[in-house]
């Protein structure tokens, strides 16, 4: 069996200040080729349609546009979607049982009650049944109806007390669809800044509750990646939604589950987005001059390393580049800034800090007189915070 893998699509999502419509318009209708081409048995997209969890109308019409030309392809293709994060569970599961009749299947939200249970998928290959779990984006507070003690007291033990009760027949070929930040067994993910991750890695999930799954199609993280096994996949974004991601690929990940037990196989099929995220450094001059007149349209970040302030920078590079997200400088100013802020953090004593900061902005180091005022007023300060 054959399906593709892909998961947060953030349609209605801006870069910066450009408004992405015409890139995710593209990208899609590339996905849509692929599946005309290579009729896999399934599309599953594992959450975070929209960028928001109340979308814009043009956000819902460009998704709409999309599940209505995949539903136009013949033979049908099932295409199995849950929520993640940035979405409404309530808006995305509206009119659901009525596009399950056409094999789009939808999960909006996980369990709350004893009587709820995942939403289940049953394909069939020459091998016999494969059975996909559809998980939405989950938090330890929804399945406090799940959970004796009335929560489950983490991540992990959220999404445990799930897949424990829908006793899954682990001789069967069974695929997990998840929205999570799945970590364990030495892996440590790669995150972007497009990126929401809780402080702290509260919001972790441990691969074991997951592992048994013959596949799990996670989505969350916008780097491709296994997630410490080679069948926990994230497939990562169509599209580069950061500067911090200017050096991925995308792809598209076709996976090929063989017979029970035959290792997973997955092929990255190549995207072609309209316009590319790049990185650009160097003096003005040279930027300006080198710049390729076939990336002009790509969204590009300029690092400059002038030592002098050139001219008004932004104007003149906008002659060679038409969509700039930030223009940033970097020379010998800029980085003794940098180290002379980096000393004031690591600075113990807030007194010489501020004696520190006094002298850069005065030129000159504090009378006895002053020295005496602020030592009173930390003090003071000390005293207050007991």
């Amino acid at each position: 069996m054959r399906f593709f893998h892909l998961s947060d699509l953030h349609i209605g999502k801006h870069l910066h200040h450009y408004n992405l419509r015409e890139d995710q318009e593209h990208i899609l209708g590339e996905v849509i080729s692929y599946v005309e081409t290579l009729h896999p048995d399934a599309v599953v997209i594992a959450g975070d349609i929209y960028d928001k969890s109340v979308p814009s109308g043009e956000a819902v019409t460009i998704f709409d546009d999309f599940l209505t030309r995949l539903s136009e392809i013949k033979p049908a293709v099932p295409v199995l979607i849950i929520a993640g994060n940035h979405d409404s569970p309530q808006r995305l599961d509206y009119a659901s049982r009525l596009l399950g009749s056409r094999q789009i299947y939808i999960a909006g939200k996980a369990p709350e009650s004893e009587e709820e249970h995942l939403k289940k998928v049953t394909l069939q290959d020459r091998y016999g049944a494969v059975n996909f779990y559809l998980l939405p984006f989950l938090k330890p507070g929804y399945v406090r109806g799940l959970s004796e003690s009335g929560a489950a007291p983490d991540y992990t033990s959220a999404v445990r007390t799930v897949l424990e009760r829908e006793a899954i027949d682990w001789n069967e070929r069974n695929v997990l669809v998840t929205h999570q930040f799945y970590t364990g067994n030495g892996c440590v993910p790669e995150t972007c800044d497009s990126e929401l991750l809780s402080v702290g890695g509260i919001d972790n999930v441990d691969i074991s509750v997951i592992r048994d799954f013959d596949y799990a199609a996670l989505g969350h993280l916008h780097g491709a990646q296994r997630a410490g096994a080679e069948h926990i996949r994230y497939c990562g974004t169509l599209l580069k939604y950061s500067v911090s991601e200017a050096g991925q690929e995308k792809a598209l990940h076709m996976v090929e589950i063989g017979g029970k037990g035959t290792p997973v196989q997955v092929e990255k099929l190549p995207l072609h987005p309209l316009r590319d995220v790049r990185r650009v450094r160097g003096n003005l001059e040279d930027i300006i001059a080198d710049a390729p007149a076939d990336h002009r349209d790509d969204y590009v970040s300029v690092t400059l390393t002038d030592e002098a302030d050139p001219y008004r920078p932004r104007e003149q590079l906008e002659k060679a580049y038409s969509r700039i997200l930030e223009v940033r400088v970097d020379n010998t100013r800029t980085r003794r800034k940098l180290e002379f802020a980096e000393e004031e953090i690591r600075m113990e004593d807030p007194v010489q800090a501020f004696a520190d900061f006094y002298y850069e902005m005065h030129g000159r180091q504090m009378s006895e007189e002053e020295e005496a005022v602020l030592n009173q007023a930390y003090d003071r300060a000390k005293g207050d915070a007991r």
